[in-house]
């Protein structure tokens, strides 16, 4: 099997491009999503996050739920709001957030490829949610929300990328949040054939976001798949949005924590300064280097830098592990970030003033600001076969749901 292939994706016909197009479904809750389809019959949320049209009481992961996904999804197929493509494409795809810009492609990657980890992992996945989308493909027969990948930037596809980026799109969506997406059709027979070629070349690619996404695949594929199956099915591939890494943008993924574990807040920092150089800042604190951490306690800013022991391993040495490992476990007596309900977690899309806001209100004690983890980090930790701890990147601008669906 190759690494990636083209496919014939599903796509909201031309006048109902601006419609359908919506955001990913776990970056909204269900009220959210709620007002963003508000009088729009058509957005892809009806799809995606279907609860939004039953009883406000239901669980998400009722049945009826995924039936009226299921429901949905074949109404605007019936009604032309959406039409599967005759060929099988690759989809070159543009996003544009403020000055910075990426592009990249969507394909179909390979679970067996994904089963023996070339297609690498850098985080654990938690079994409700993998269970949600397991379930979710398979009523619907399809995977709408893609998978993020990423490849090790490449000169020939990037070229090759780009060159297909001056023509005019075929979708050009400008969203709520003013994020622009573009979205190109290629398929001349002896462009796929060189884009796939230069994808099996390569060693490894990355999953930036969209771990239980891809594992509910894999699952599907293994549900589905018929002994000794001569050919190659839809369901053996998985929807995908692939970047080059260097143009990935990640943002600081923050921390605020409801309480100082008994101490005074004297107390705090003098404990806090055993490992960290401690300084008052006279305005917010964004951290510039790895090491460094804001840190807003009683309406005031202090820089911290990590001053302890060198560290050589790959996820120990990530700041949110330094700040895990010798701040919020220790002092703070916060062992599983996962389910421990007194700390939270703030996207760097919400500013300094986002961290602020909390602690003002009262509803937490401090907040901690990070410096972004890179790419490089990721695809250290992923080489090695480790995970990153929760919550270790925010990637922004975040793919759109709806541009292009796998039927499988």
């Amino acid at each position: 099997m190759p690494l990636i292939r083209p496919f014939a994706g599903l796509r909201p016909t031309t006048e109902y491009h601006d419609q359908v197009v919506a955001p990913p479904y776990d970056v909204l809750n269900t009220a959210e999503a709620k007002v963003r389809a508000q009088d729009k019959p058509w957005s892809f949320l009806h799809i995606s996050k279907p609860e939004i049209d039953l009883a406000d009481d239901i669980s998400p992961y009722d049945a009826s739920v995924y039936q009226k996904g299921a429901s949905n999804l074949s109404s605007m197929i019936e009604k032309g709001v959406l039409k599967q493509d005759q060929d099988a494409s690759y989809y070159v795809y543009k996003l544009i957030m403020g000055e910075h810009q990426q592009l990249g492609i969507m394909a179909v990657a390979s679970v067996a490829e994904y089963d023996v980890n070339r297609i690498k992992k850098h985080e654990f996945t938690r079994p409700k949610k993998e269970d949600d989308r397991v379930r979710q493909i398979e009523v619907l027969n399809a995977q709408t929300g893609p998978v993020f990948l990423v490849y090790k930037a490449n000169q020939l596809i990037d070229n090759a990328l780009a060159d297909i980026a001056k023509n005019k799109p075929d979708m050009d969506v400008t969203a709520d949040d003013g994020v622009q997406h573009s979205l190109w059709k290629v398929s001349d027979e002896s462009w796929l054939n060189s884009i796939t070629s230069e994808f099996d070349q390569m060693e490894s690619i990355y999953i930036a976001d969209g771990h239980h996404r891809s594992a509910a695949a894999s699952r599907v594929a293994k549900n589905k798949t018929q002994e000794n199956a001569a050919e190659e099915q839809p369901h053996d591939y998985f929807l995908s949005v692939i970047f080059p890494h260097n143009q990935m943008q990640i943002l600081d993924y923050n921390r605020v924590i409801t309480d100082l574990n008994g101490l005074s807040n004297e107390a705090f920092l003098e404990k806090v300064s055993s490992n960290f150089t401690v300084k008052t800042s006279s305005q917010p604190y964004k951290p510039d280097a790895n090491a460094k951490f804001g840190l807003y306690l009683n309406k005031q800013w202090y820089s911290l830098e990590y001053n302890g022991p060198s560290i050589d391993d790959p996820v120990k040495q990530l700041d949110v592990s330094l700040l895990a490992n010798y701040l919020i476990e220790p002092i703070l007596n916060i062992n599983d970030p996962r389910t421990d309900s007194r700390i939270d977690f703030v996207g760097g899309i919400r500013g300094l003033g986002g961290l602020e806001k909390r602690v003002d209100s009262g509803e937490m004690a401090v907040a901690f600001s990070l410096f972004p983890t890179s790419m490089d980090q990721l695809m250290a930790v992923a080489d090695v076969n480790q995970v990153m701890p929760p919550k270790s990147t925010w990637f922004e601008p975040k793919l759109a749901d709806g541009l292009v669906s796998h039927l499988i």
